[in-house]
């Protein structure tokens, strides 16, 4: 499974390699990294049909990731690859902004990524 991970935070790219190491090396996980929303729509359009998942940070300077989502769920419908929002302000305001966006999922920073891993293995 090819997840894009959005977040202009570059540590975040050494936190997810490191996370999944025994999932990228076997082969069942492969990751990609955008450091903005326009770079994430670089790579999509590039590679429209290989992410199946999405990991975007909501606050991101130039496009935030909420803007990110609606240009995703408009535009990349076949197949639509599952978007879970990653912010580390749980306020109901993004919550619900990104739920009418059609974000699949949610999760608050830090991220737990035990439960990450579970939610990943039910999308793949």
């Amino acid at each position: 499974m090819k997840i894009l991970v959005v977040d202009d935070e570059r540590d975040v790219q050494v936190l997810f390699e490191q996370r999944f190491r025994k999932e990228i090396r076997s082969g069942e996980m492969e990751f990609v990294f955008a450091f903005s929303g326009e770079e994430a729509l670089i790579y999509l359009n590039e590679h429209e049909q290989e992410a199946v998942l999405i990991l975007s940070d909501i606050n991101m300077p130039g496009m935030s990731g909420l803007e990110l989502l609606a240009h995703i769920k408009q535009k990349y419908l076949k197949p639509p690859p599952v978007v879970m929002m990653i912010t580390a302000y749980g306020d109901a305001e993004n919550f619900n902004t990104a739920k009418q966006l059609g974000a699949d999922d949610f999760l608050t920073k830090p991220v737990d990524f035990s439960s990450l891993k579970e939610k990943l293995k039910t999308n793949s």
